[in-house]
């Protein structure tokens, strides 16, 4: 049974603009692990727009509600570069008390826009 669908586009380009006004975002929005690639090097803006607005399709599917933090939250990729999530603290909290028992990513990012889809099942 789906609990849930969340949806989020991200311009590129403004989201790197942020990133280099604010360089200290990528630590606050990103774990050690999202931030680099399996080879260990730094993602790409593009990479990491995609995963904000997982998290942000991940807010939405679960009905946005206050007090989820960005770590609680995290994209990670299995050995075929599948992207998955992993929830806990906050975010686990949330869905928990919404049924959520698995979930679904797909990300992508193209012509300077990154986008996720979120299906959270109960």
């Amino acid at each position: 049974m789906i609990v849930g669908i969340g949806h989020d586009i991200v311009r590129v380009e403004r989201f790197e603009r942020a990133l280099r006004r604010t360089p200290l975002l990528a630590d606050r929005l990103f774990t050690e692990a999202e931030r680099a690639t399996l080879a260990g090097n730094p993602r790409t803006a593009e990479s990491l727009a995609a995963r904000f607005a997982a998290k942000e399709a991940v807010a939405k599917a679960l009905g946005a509600p206050s007090g989820m933090l960005w770590h609680d939250c995290e994209v990670v990729v299995d050995a075929d570069g599948r992207p998955w999530l992993t929830v806990s603290g906050t975010v686990h909290t949330a869905a928990a008390e919404r049924g959520v028992a698995r979930w679904h990513v797909s990300l992508s990012h193209d012509a300077g826009i990154a986008s996720a889809m979120v299906i959270a099942e109960g």
